[in-house]
Parts: structure tokens; sequence; C-alpha cells
């Protein structure tokens, strides 16, 4: 007799949809059929979608930029993924240029994250590397990440790793088997003048700064053999570029991410009376660029939310270097791209991100896999209010597709009916990256 039963349902599975029954022994699926077998408890889920966890590669709880923090905790933040269907997340480490700082940034962050009500893991994140990479490297694996993020701008703050480390990662990756991701600006092109507003944030980060560094980091990797996985990728014109020049890696040695936030708004919205809460880097672009995203999103390999979330207080300041850059959103991301893209969303917020990151045990309804499931109304709705700290979603009022209903982790029912029960998440030991 197995634990758990989930009858009845529509289930995702292998890309397609199903009617079958799912069964649940502990934490793991163990069996799905189309057989009605015994369960101590049965969980009909007649008219109801049946998913897997989504899974976001790219949050930032509890970030703190040295003059200020992001208003999500590890609580609220995960609190608010219950309600969009998000069963795990993988969060960042404070920029390191050593492997002791590293190891003490892991430990701090671990002490942060034990407050998630859902599971976790981190990206290993590097800044103007002062050590051998290779012992980098090394300690990252040893505290079992696989994933490392560097930055090729923001060298006014010291986070820039220069072209020569990322060269070298680029071959470490290759022999260590770990990703490499990479927020892609070229620096050089970036202008930060005081009296900027925010609607000069085009100005200041233009999409040729996006374009021009993803073309070159692209030929480091045809180089190298490594891997690399660009982080929101904000621009149709970096899309389309990096298409017809390196295609043969996409997919295989070069992993495209991009979010909701680029797909949903172009640069016009500055133009609202509230524009500013409309700010983050890389930033919004003009219509044709967006529009060319959606028409290449086939290339995208995944979506993650880049929530990183601020008070209206925060952002409603004169210039632009006065407001912090980040939005929330990690609720709404899955039925939102579901209304924009239908069933290609599920794959790029689950499945690919958990082959992509490593997490073998994440992403698919699979005997064997983690209990983390969702049942989803399948109807059309509007995006209501947040329920995280952030006092504004810019995605309320817009329209979303399947609304979740039931979140699962682990065989445990931590939201239901916009209620949320008591669950501690847990760390999530990450696999070698091979492809």
């Amino acid at each position: 007799m197995y634990d758990q039963a989930i009858i009845n349902g529509r289930i995702y599975q292998n890309h397609t949809w199903q009617y079958k029954n799912i069964y649940l022994d502990g934490e793991k699926i163990a069996h799905i059929s189309h057989e009605l077998l015994p369960a101590e408890r049965i969980i009909d889920v007649k008219g109801f979608e049946v998913l897997p966890g989504m899974i976001d590669p790219h949050v930032h709880f509890e970030l703190d930029l040295g003059w200020i923090k992001s208003v999500d905790t590890f609580e609220t933040g995960s609190r608010a993924a219950l309600y969009g269907g998000v069963t795990s997340i993988i969060d960042f480490l404070e920029p390191t240029d050593h492997p002791d700082a590293l190891e003490k940034a892991y430990f701090e962050r671990r002490k942060q994250a034990e407050a998630s009500m859902i599971d976790y893991t981190f990206h290993a994140t590097i800044k103007s590397p002062k050590c051998d990479l290779e012992d980098y490297v090394k300690k990252m694996k040893s505290l079992g990440m696989h994933t490392l993020k560097l930055f090729t701008t923001y060298s006014d703050s010291n986070r820039r790793t220069d072209d020569e480390a990322i060269y070298e990662l680029l071959r470490l990756s290759k022999k260590y088997h770990f990703l490499v991701l990479a927020h892609i600006e070229n620096d050089a092109l970036i202008t930060l003048e005081p009296s900027y507003t925010y609607k000069d944030l085009l100005k200041s980060r233009p999409s040729l700064a996006e374009t021009s560094e993803a073309l070159k980091l692209a030929s480091f990797v045809k180089e190298t053999g490594g891997y690399l996985y660009m982080v929101h990728l904000s621009s149709g014109f970096t899309l389309e570029a990096l298409i017809q020049s390196y295609q043969d890696i996409i997919g295989t040695h070069l992993f495209l991410e991009t979010c909701p936030q680029y797909l949903l708004f172009d640069a016009s919205v500055w133009n609202q009376d509230q524009g500013y809460l409309y700010t983050f880097a890389p930033p919004l672009r003009t219509k044709e660029e967006q529009e060319l995203l959606k028409k290449n999103i086939g290339s995208i390999q995944t979506i993650g939310t880049d929530h990183c979330a601020f008070m209206k207080k925060d952002k409603q300041k004169a210039t632009l270097k006065e407001i912090p850059l980040g939005v929330g959103g990690i609720e709404s991301s899955l039925s939102l791209m579901r209304a924009l893209m239908g069933d290609e969303a599920i794959d790029k917020m689950s499945e690919r991100v958990a082959m992509i990151q490593g997490l073998r045990q994440k992403g698919k309804l699979e005997i064997g896999y983690d209990a983390d499931i969702i049942f989803v109304k399948p109807h059309l709705y509007l995006i209501g209010e947040p329920h995280a700290t952030s006092d504004y979603s810019m995605y309320t009022g817009l329209e979303g597709y399947g609304e979740v209903i039931t979140t699962m982790i682990r065989g445990q029912i931590v939201y239901h009916n916009h209620k949320v029960f008591p669950h501690t998440g847990r760390w999530i030991e990450g696999s070698d990256i091979t492809f």
C-alpha cells in the first residue's frame, strides 16, 4: 500500500498531458499509472492539472547592497513562492574573491536560508578574484555547489571579473563539470551620470552593452568548450545575434535565461505616473526588442524571475543612482508565462532548470523524484496583490493562466486554497553539470 495517491488528475509528464494516477511513498514519487491502487490517503484532483513544482533559478532574498537590502527574507520570499507553485529556488552567495571568503559566505547564507519554507540551493558568486581560480572552484565543489556566478560589469563596486579570469573559469568548467553563470553587460558602455533619472536607463545601460558582451563570451565558450549560462537576457537583439552566430552551441554549451518582465513590458512604461517602479538591471528594452525576444523564445532555455523586491518608497527617488534596481514576481511567474507561451513555460521553469542546474531529483513527475507537485485550476484569471513583503507588484491586474490551488513539497501539502502550512525547506545537494 502506498502512502498517498493523487488520482483523476490530468498530469504533465514527458512534455505532454496524460490522465494518470501518482503514488507516493514518503517524500518520493513511487509509481505512476492508469491503475487505481490502494493508498492510506487518497487525494482526488479531478478537474485540476497536476504539474511538477516549479524551480526558480534566479532569486535574491535578503540581498545586501551595502546601502539597502532587498525586502524579502527567505521566509517571506519562500512563502510567496508557494502561492505560485514554486517549490525550489536557487539564490546567490555574497560575492567573494578567494576560497576562504567563499566558505564563510556559504555558511552565512545557509544560516539565513534555514527560514525558507521551500527547498533551496545556491550559486557561488565570484568578484574581481584575487586567488588561484582552480582553488576557488575546488572549494565551491567541496561545499556542494556546481554553479558559479560572475559579473562582467559593476566595476564601480569591485564586482567585475575580467576577461582573462572568465576565459579561465570557462576552461575549468569543462574540467570540473560546473556551470558559469554571467551577468552580461559591457562595462565600458555603461554610463552612470549623477543627473540620470529612471527614464535614462536605456542611455545608462544600452542594449549594445548586453549584445556585444554576450557575443564575446559566446566566443569564449566556443574556444574553451566550457559551459555558460547567461542570466536575465533582456533584448531580442541579443538573442537574435546569438542565434545567428552561435546557434550550434545554444542549448549544449550556452544556456539562455530570460525573465517575465522582459517579455511582458517594454521601456514605454517609464512614461507612466509610477514608471519608477519598473526599474531593474538590465533594464526594459524597446517594443521592437521585446517582440524579437518573444518571436525567438524557443531558443531560451529557462525562465527565472530575478526576484529582488523593494518598497515603493525605495523606488520613488529623483535620480537613478538613488533607486535600488530590482523587482519582485516569484509568485506570479508561472501563470503569467503560461498565459503568454502555453505549455512551453512549464518546461522552461521546471525540467530544463533542473537539468541545466544539476538538480537531479527535481523538476519532473517521474518515479524516484521528489514529490514536489502542484495542483492547478486551468482557467484565466487576473493576478492579485502580492503575498510577499513589497507593497506592490508590476504584475497585479495582468492576466494569468492556471491558478495554483495546492503546492506539495516532498509529499507534504504546504499551501492549499490561500492558506500556508508550516514547513521547513531543505538544502538541495547539487550534482556535477553534465550534458
